[in-house]
């Protein structure tokens, strides 16, 4: 376990421990803003799927 403790601790006093921790939080950022992009774009698309669907039915039950 003292070596598992000692890698660990030796990992994050080099370059490549902050390093790697930076990817991550970047990674997770981009990860955040793509999620968001997708949900706001599939209720945009939602809500116009909805107003044509309406529109045309109207224009059927008018027409009737």
């Amino acid at each position: 376990m003292k070596s598992f403790v000692r890698k660990i601790l030796r990992f994050f006093a080099s370059e490549d421990g902050p390093t790697a921790i930076e990817y991550a939080m970047m990674l997770m950022l981009v990860f955040l803003a793509c999620l968001s992009a997708v949900t706001l774009l599939g209720q945009a698309t939602n809500a116009s799927f909805n107003a044509s669907s309406n529109s045309i039915q109207k224009a059927l039950d008018s027409g009737s």
